[in-house]
């Protein structure tokens, strides 16, 4: 089992919550946006606290990062837009090559919906490409995209595509206007609200407008149907300690002072 963590640090200097994060999860790969830490902050910490010797991957994001206690010729890059997008060939010794989409979208606050839908269309024709240059979709797409899971550019055919239900995933695909759209499964959708132990979304806003959702699920992992049977639901979390010191406030609510205005997520993959 590979288990991937994913969070957005809101430029804060977390490296010691990072380190209590992969030594409680046993993380193998860590993804990260807005990281402006030092590498060699986050390697001591991670070194000090697991025991383990991680890797920062060569990149072109100053704030996009991954982090991985694999070689790092096991995490090949095949496409980077700075700070925004990398995707990258996960390639471990006798398991299947993964392909790791890393995207950090622009956020609302700057772009309108319909702006943020767009980037999300030429997003998902790249990943296609990529796959088609690859020749497979074992594909994880992971990161902030500053939308919800029912948002447009999430769930419309030539955006992400990604739907809630595995059977409806497990199709594959689906033709609209004698074009061919493959689905992405997105299981964060059953993590809003009060449904399991994990908090009820990854990001809160209370807006001081007549529609407001206060929790939303920004920060999500979408799986193609190629790697359904790799990934188990149960191992997908929202995480609200690092382990040993809690991630939000009294209120429940992201502690943006103490840790990150985002929740991390973790999830796993069986390969």
């Amino acid at each position: 089992m590979i288990k991937f963590l994913f969070w957005n640090l809101n430029r804060k200097p977390l490296e010691r919550r990072i380190a209590s994060l992969a030594r409680h999860h046993d993380i193998d790969v860590l993804m990260f946006a807005e990281c402006v830490i030092p590498v060699g902050h986050v390697l001591s910490a991670l070194s000090e606290a697991t025991g383990r010797v991680y890797h920062r991957p060569s990149s072109d994001s100053d704030s996009l990062a991954i982090y991985t206690r694999f070689p790092p010729d096991c995490v090949v890059a095949l496409h980077e837009k700075p700070n925004r997008l990398t995707v990258r060939r996960l390639v471990l010794p006798g398991r299947p090559e993964v392909l790791l989409a890393l995207a950090h979208l622009p956020s609302k606050r700057h772009w309108s919906p319909d702006s943020q839908g767009f980037e999300c269309v030429e997003i998902a024709r790249t990943i296609r490409e990529l796959e088609q240059a690859q020749g497979h979709s074992r594909t994880v797409l992971v990161g902030d995209l500053n939308m919800n899971p029912f948002e447009e550019g999430v769930v419309a055919d030539g955006g992400f595509h990604g739907v809630m239900a595995r059977p409806v995933a497990s199709r594959g695909s689906r033709v609209v206007q004698d074009r061919e759209y493959p689905f992405f499964y997105n299981p964060m959708w059953a993590h809003f609200g009060h449904g399991s132990d994990d908090p009820p979304g990854s990001y809160y806003y209370p807006g001081a407008e007549h529609v407001t959702y206060f929790w939303n699920i920004y920060d999500q992992v979408l799986v193609r149907p190629a790697l359904l049977a790799n990934f188990p639901d149960d191992q997908l979390r929202i995480l609200d300690s690092d382990g040993s010191v809690p991630l939000v406030a009294s209120s429940g609510q992201p502690d943006s002072s103490g840790a990150s205005d985002h929740l991390p997520i973790t999830f796993s993959l069986s390969l």
